[in-house]
């Protein structure tokens, strides 16, 4: 556990809310009222739990200041990425930030409003506020309005709390709490008035006269209700992250938690013996990074190590997402055998060396990953002759260009593979895109692809390797992509011919 400091808090509040394009926060209270919304409504958006809320929904920052709240969060596994609290508790290695805690008085009530506008940050008697104040700053951060939603805060005791707690921790009697809990809605009143033409658009979810919509509404304008009856996830989307972590641990996982919260399935990384899969005279030619003079300089500091990987494997469990690699030498082979991914990939850059790809259809029966850049009608041949045990291989459309042409685009290639999977039940067709934009890919799922590839970066590098063919995650490129992608699945629908129900006859006989 590391204690943070106010100027590190910041930080680590900027690294949180990076990983995030959306302009909407929801803060967590548990009242009953959150068991009425709809999970995949706080998906893409930074959350923010009071007290136990994260029991509820995994959260990036929990604040409270009772001690009944830790036993609760630590007997139950703590969820968040960064903890708000007066006194220092154990919650592994999760960063925590340690904050005065102004218990409410009259004096201190007085004085509610004048703490949430300075810059200093204090955990109030009336947690939302705390959440509104870090709202506020993700709003300076950002440098542009922020809509606020608070759901779970129902305002009433006797309603209980959201079913998904389970177990009840907490140690104040009923009357304490009910006499918190009124004069919560109060203060909530207060702050609303006072927030008008703010940075912060605060919209409280639920049945009160001064609420902004109900949870049915909010469920509607937020979740995507027009996938619920279609084949959603037919297509996996894969952030190939490629070396663009730069091997920086903090990096790594602002990609991955920006991968996920844009809507991708899976993300991807690479893994190569540098100092066999390079030769002495590469490894010595001069290359221009932050890491040093040289590629071998460059290329060592990219790698991952064991422990990076099982830091990925950890993470990726926690948030819902899955990942694989490619593998590009024996060696890395093996070391990714002892992790056993769902997936490994042998991408195009390695389509020549046969004896190493002999090798792995030897010894693998897993899920394979196969891109066919730079490669012809001959490979294909080679792949389905040696590569018969796997159990799903993955055929994936693609040119090495970066970025690549229009018209190297050939999608008529995944529609191939689509029919090579009718004769081989094991083939899965997909496009791994160095193309621009989002239409190639549309077009190969249209053509039968069920698994996409996209580069991804976090912010512009001039030295990065194949930089200039990502989107980039610190802007809406990423979310956009997928969300046409989704479209797309949607608009091509099933392959039964049948009557809908949005159509009807014009002429009866």
């Amino acid at each position: 556990m590391s204690v943070l400091v106010l100027n590190s808090l910041a930080t680590e509040i900027e690294n949180i809310a990076a990983t995030y394009t959306s302009d909407t926060i929801f803060i967590l209270g548990k009242g009953p009222s959150i068991d009425e919304i709809k999970p995949e409504v706080f998906k893409g958006s930074l959350l923010i739990g009071i007290n136990d809320a994260e029991r509820i929904a995994p959260v990036d920052i929990t604040i409270f200041h009772s001690d009944w709240v830790a036993k609760a969060l630590t007997d139950k596994g703590c969820r968040a990425r960064l903890y708000l609290t007066p006194r220092t508790y154990l919650f592994g290695d999760k960063p925590q930030f340690i904050a005065p805690y102004i218990k409410l008085s009259q004096s201190s009530s007085e004085l509610m409003m004048q703490r949430f506008m300075g810059d200093d940050f204090v955990i109030e008697d009336m947690l939302f506020m705390s959440g509104l104040k870090i709202a506020k700053e993700i709003a300076r951060i950002r440098g542009r309005k922020q809509t606020v939603y608070m759901v779970g805060f129902d305002f009433d005791l006797s309603l209980g709390h959201s079913q998904q707690l389970g177990q009840d921790y907490a140690t104040e009697d009923h009357e304490e709490g009910s006499l918190r809990v009124s004069m919560q809605e109060f203060y909530l009143l207060n702050v609303l008035y006072f927030l008008r033409d703010s940075d912060l658009e605060v919209k409280h979810v639920g049945r009160k006269s001064f609420s902004a919509l109900t949870t049915t509404e909010l469920n509607t304008s937020l979740a995507k209700t027009y996938y619920d009856n279609v084949h959603v996830g037919q297509v996996a989307i894969i952030a190939e992250l490629t070396t663009n972590h730069f091997g920086d641990r903090v990096r790594l996982e602002r990609m991955i938690r920006a991968s996920h919260a844009a809507g991708a399935d899976y993300i991807k990384l690479q893994k190569r013996d540098v100092g066999t899969f390079y030769s002495q005279e590469q490894l010595e030619s001069p290359y221009k990074s932050p890491f040093g003079k040289t590629f071998a300089d460059y290329r060592y500091q990219l790698e991952l190590s064991k422990e990076d990987f099982e830091f990925v494997d950890r993470l990726c469990q926690e948030i819902g997402i899955g990942w694989f690699a490619s593998v590009l030498d024996e060696p890395s082979f093996y070391f990714m055998a002892d992790l056993n991914p769902e997936l490994i990939k042998l991408p195009s850059t390695i389509s020549e060396h046969r004896d190493y790809l002999t090798m792995v259809a030897k010894n693998y029966t897993g899920n394979i990953v196969l891109s066919t850049g730079m490669t012809s009608k001959f490979y294909e041949d080679f792949i389905l002759e040696n590569f018969k045990a796997c159990e799903k291989l993955y055929l994936l459309q693609c040119n090495s260009a970066y970025p690549t042409p229009l018209h190297d685009c050939h999608i008529g290639v995944v529609r191939h593979y689509h029919d090579l999977s009718q004769k081989y039940p094991q083939i899965v067709p997909g496009y791994s895109s160095h193309d621009h934009g989002w239409k190639a890919s549309a077009l190969a799922v249209a053509a039968g692809a069920k698994m996409l590839e996209k580069h991804v970066k976090l912010g512009n590098t001039e030295w990065a390797h194949f930089d200039a063919v990502a989107v980039d995650l610190t802007t809406s490129a990423f979310v956009d992509y997928i969300d046409n992608i989704r479209e797309t699945e949607l608009i091509v629908g099933s392959e039964i011919k049948q009557i809908n129900k949005s159509e009807h006859h014009k002429y009866f006989k």
